[in-house]
């Protein structure tokens, strides 16, 4: 009896660590192919498109959504309208059937984040998304771990900016930064207990 139940621990840790441990969840690099071959490197860096344009919410929601197909359709019905590239798209729009994204930044299901308190925080998207303006297939770029996010909460400074700069992927830090920081940073306090991230 013994050996079955150790046995039935050991596969399920195993399992925990396989899964867990995929590039799914871990790997900097991971860049799955999507359904729609959705170039961030234009429409965020040659046309100027915002974040918020396709991740609206963001600032409201616990989580990123993924855009709808009438996000790309706002667009789409005038843009480039007759594009062999567009037949998905269309397709989806015109059977009112959503767009499968794939997502690309994904934390496992034991632990909790809320992204509008990190962008209400001043935590710009290139924090954790990397230069997405730069990007022709999105690519995750920092390993969303454990350690990465505690990291930032012991140490914020360095990832705060003000908070209508948060989707500006150019911006630079002033001279003063530090400065500000000190001022802004005393209404900052990230969790590190455990609590705060596992629910």
């Amino acid at each position: 009896m013994g050996a079955i139940l150790g046995g039935g621990l050991l596969s399920g840790v195993v399992f925990f660590f396989w899964y867990y441990g995929s590039p799914k969840y871990t790997d900097v690099g991971y860049q799955p192919d999507q359904p729609i071959n959705y170039s961030h490197k234009f429409h965020v860096g040659t046309l100027g498109l915002d974040c918020r344009y396709c991740h609206n919410y963001v600032e409201e929601s616990h989580e990123a959504n993924v855009p709808p197909t009438e996000t790309c359709m706002n667009c789409h019905n005038n843009i480039r309208k007759e594009s062999n590239e567009l037949e998905y798209l269309k397709n989806t729009y015109t059977n009112n059937i959503p767009i499968e994204w794939i997502k690309v930044h994904m934390l496992p299901d034991y632990a909790y984040f809320n992204h509008s308190v990190h962008l209400n925080a001043g935590v710009g998207c290139v924090s954790c998304h990397g230069r997405v303006d730069q990007m022709e297939k999105v690519v995750q770029v920092e390993p969303l771990s454990m350690s990465w996010c505690l990291d930032c909460h012991r140490n914020p400074s360095e990832h705060l900016r003000p908070v209508e700069e948060i989707t500006n992927m150019d911006w630079i830090k002033p001279d003063n930064h530090n400065e500000w920081v000190q001022k802004y940073k005393s209404g900052i306090n990230p969790p590190e207990s455990c609590s705060a991230c596992h629910r």
